[in-house]
């Protein structure tokens, strides 16, 4: 499914032409506090600082939410930096995850009006 979702990131924003580029955002969940951080660069990269204490969520394997974002960003060839600053429970630190992570990336992908091109000093991304 990330990598679906990297795929589908990548073909609609084509050429990146007038998008902001960078996004971040930080989601607080309870006790839970997450900050996501992404560069649509054309650079794949995952830096996960996000351990779980819990090994699963009812069946769900924990491990998978950082799968789902490493497939995610190398499909769709971007840079994302996770990181929990603290938490305790499982389901509210991938939740947070997930919102912090959807906030950087439509923060991301907004048209930027200052500028219209590609952006990037080199013309390309």
């Amino acid at each position: 499914v990330g990598i679906c979702f990297g795929k589908c990131l990548a073909q609609a924003l084509g050429n990146k032409s007038g998008i902001r580029r960078y996004g971040s955002a930080t989601v607080p969940m309870d006790e839970t506090l997450v900050t996501a951080a992404v560069d649509l660069s054309g650079r794949p990269f995952l830096v996960w600082n996000a351990d779980m204490p819990n090994e699963t969520l009812g069946t769900f394997a924990s491990s998978l939410a950082e799968e789902f974002w490493r497939a995610a960003s190398s499909a769709g060839a971007f840079n994302l930096h996770v990181v929990l600053h603290h938490g305790k429970n499982t389901h509210h630190i991938i939740e947070a995850i997930f919102k912090a992570t959807a906030r950087a990336l439509r923060a991301a992908t907004e048209l930027d009006p200052r500028g219209s091109g590609v952006p990037s000093t080199k013309g390309v991304l």
